[in-house]
């Protein structure tokens, strides 16, 4: 499956859908146009979201500093940049 995505100056917009305090930490798969990561961290002072930039960073093969949450801070639904990719690799 392919990953929807659109390019950026410095790499490629991802929309994640993010379920935190699941039983493990993974990408999941699609849903609809997001990508769908599971956390075991709870939405807490940022913790989903550190673990978020954690996961995605090991998917996509890049450091997590590569790795930025452009909207949705404090949503479920969030919008992530990925730096240094050109497309993502398939699911």
């Amino acid at each position: 499956m392919k990953i929807p995505y659109r390019k950026s100056k410095r790499g490629i917009i991802l929309q994640v859908k993010v379920e935190p305090r699941s039983s493990r930490a993974q990408v999941a798969g699609l849903l609809g146009e997001q990508l769908k990561v599971k956390l075991t961290s709870p939405p807490v002072e940022g913790a989903a979201n550190k673990q978020l930039v954690e996961v995605l960073a090991k998917f996509f093969g890049v450091k997590k500093t590569a790795v930025n949450i452009l909207k949705g801070q404090s949503s479920k639904n969030k919008v992530v940049e990925i730096e240094g990719l050109e497309s993502p690799p398939e699911l």
